[in-house]
């Protein structure tokens, strides 16, 4: 059997891409009698998801809700994913449809509109051997030299277009190669990526023992492409004759790790090294004409990362500490691409993850150039009815110089199945002029108690009550609070279940701080934040129906981070797995 697109298809490279995959997924999809042209097994399974977001934007110019093409003409953005797989006669296919309208997810203050297949992926396994080409999610270890990953929130989409395999040379031991290229959006980069793994576990051959270990080791290489190079050398061109350097087309990471389990005792450790390599340093200083230019600069150096976790779980205790040194290890599909974009690697976030609204205000984005970071989470449940939690963590860079510092304490009370109270309190110093690239502002310093409350009426009916209070410091430079200053907030959430879900709530700034906006006469707003919420499941479908003003931010997704503009409008959401 054989068949081709069209000939006037053939002229027009999406088109032709689009109809090729057409093809691929006609011979997934189909039955084998009419692929083969004979019997065979045709007891196929097909599952799937859908993810659907709408914002209709109002603008509000007082809270700083304007001045995108969005609010100004656009008033309307979106995004979906349609993702399928089918698996069948040992084989799995995977398809997934992307689609933007108007997006800001990609830059929060542009618009990006671009629709077509995001995904595709076949994958097989003869006997040891196993086969995926496609687009590859993967990692060596933790991520620290390479993690091809995605995360939505943040319109990120690391997927390695390309070809893995996978070989087990023993039941506990595998090899892994693959090559490739990072995707870009509907696109790809130029530069070619591959990499080496081989990771393994060993038990003590007692078998009341409980200690074991699973050693791997890594490498990941890149190229980069000629486009790419000629525009470095270009720039460094520009540069004084002292701050110039020869670029290099290759660049490879190394990495060693090892997760020893021995009783009630976890231990993992990772190091890794990287090449001499061009990197882009936000806040490099060129000297030009005399005089000092701070700002996005190349520098060539070589990177190194030490990574470790030592947990304990037993007795109603769990204690988890870990300590991460960066230095100089920045690693990109190219080294023009800065903030979230082209990303190679994964550096493990070192700060709590906060799920309250004032809590989370403030996020400490993992540091590539320079980093020195520790954080110790100890949680004790004495019994069913109560728990306490202590999380420090301290981030500096490698001059000592603070970025980042957290104490959080929380205790939960439990009343048989009646109701819930988590209560606590957090301590933030966050290095804003860091972070969020404001030059001259002081580190923010907040004190946040907060509480969350929730009581069941009965087995479907329930309420949760959640207030938090952010205290700042003052601006001396200005004679304001810090920031935004003091905030407010409180939520109740009204639960019907299994299908229905209510949510009130209003941030307010208390105690208006220096960013806070100012009326006709410059004196500071007291503004409120509200946002309504309602929220319908039916079985393995969801649907939310959301006004919302939101304040400027830094929003982070598994330790990435990036500051997000404020937000006015509706939103509406769907999702659905089947």
């Amino acid at each position: 059997m054989y068949w081709d697109c069209p000939n006037f298809l053939l002229n027009d490279h999406y088109m032709k891409r689009l109809c090729h995959l057409t093809f691929l997924f006609f011979f997934a999809f189909a039955p084998a009698s009419i692929v083969f042209g004979q019997d065979s097994n045709t007891d196929g399974k097909i599952s799937g998801s859908l993810q659907l977001n709408g914002n209709f934007f109002m603008r509000d110019s007082l809270i700083g809700a304007a001045n995108t093409p969005q609010y100004d003409r656009q008033l309307y953005g979106g995004e979906g994913w349609l993702n399928l797989a089918y698996s069948n006669w040992g084989f799995d296919f995977g398809l997934r449809f992307d689609m933007f309208n108007n997006s800001n997810l990609l830059n929060p203050t542009g618009s990006y509109s671009g629709e077509g297949i995001g995904r595709w992926y076949i994958q097989k396994k003869i006997n040891k051997l196993g086969i995926y080409g496609g687009y590859i999610y993967d990692q060596i270890g933790s991520g620290i030299i390479f993690r091809a990953f995605e995360e939505r929130p943040l319109l990120i989409d690391n997927a390695l277009f390309g070809i893995r395999l996978s070989y087990d040379l023993h039941p506990n031991w595998q090899v892994k190669a693959f090559s490739g290229r990072q995707k870009q959006q509907f696109d790809v980069y130029s530069s070619v990526i591959r990499g080496l793994s081989v990771e393994g576990f060993i038990a003590a051959k007692d078998s009341n023992s409980t200690f074991s270990i699973a050693p791997g080791f890594g490498v990941t290489g890149r190229t980069l492409d000629d486009e790419t190079m000629n525009s470095l050398v270009a720039t460094l061109n520009t540069y004084p004759k002292e701050e110039a350097f020869v670029p290099k087309y290759n660049a490879f990471a190394f990495t060693a790790f090892n997760t020893l389990s021995a009783g009630p005792f976890a231990w993992y450790v990772e190091g890794a090294y990287k090449t001499p390599d061009a990197m882009n340093d936000p806040f490099g200083v060129i000297v030009r004409d005399g005089e000092e230019v701070v700002g996005d600069k190349f520098i060539k150096k070589e990177g190194t990362v030490l990574y470790s976790s030592l947990s304990y779980a037993a007795h109603g205790w769990g204690v988890t500490l870990e300590g991460k040194r960066t230095e100089d290890f920045s690693f990109r599909t190219r080294p023009q691409e800065q903030l979230n974009r082209g990303l190679v690697n994964f550096l493990p976030p070192m700060a709590r993850v906060n799920t309250y609204r004032l809590n989370a205000r403030y996020n400490a984005a993992t540091q590539e150039l320079g980093e020195l970071a520790l954080q110790a989470d100890i949680r004790y449940t004495p019994n069913n009815k109560m728990a306490f939690n202590v999380n420090v963590s301290n981030i500096t860079d490698l001059d000592d110089v603070l970025l980042y510092r957290e104490l959080f304490f929380d205790v939960t009370f439990k009343k048989d199945r009646i109701w819930t109270l988590n209560t606590g309190v957090q301590h933030q110093n966050y290095n804003q002029q860091r972070f969020e690239f404001k030059p001259g502002v002081p580190n923010v310093q907040t004190i946040t108690p907060f509480f969350d409350f929730l009581y069941k009426f009965d087995r479907k009916k329930s309420i949760r009550f959640e207030g938090q209070y952010m205290h700042t410091g003052v601006d001396e430079t200005v004679g304001f609070k810090q920031d935004y200053g003091d905030w407010l907030f409180g939520l109740v959430e009204f639960n019907m279940a299994p299908n229905w879900t209510f949510v009130v709530s209003d941030m307010y700034n208390a105690g208006p701080g220096r960013n806070s906006p100012v009326d006709e006469n410059g004196d500071k707003l007291n503004l409120h934040y509200p946002r309504f919420d309602v929220f319908y499941t039916l079985r393995s479908n969801r649907l939310s129906l959301s006004y919302i003003k939101q304040v400027e931010g830094v929003v982070c997704t598994g330790g990435i981070c990036r500051l997000e503009p404020a937000f006015s409008g509706v939103r509406v959401s769907v999702s659905s797995t089947f």
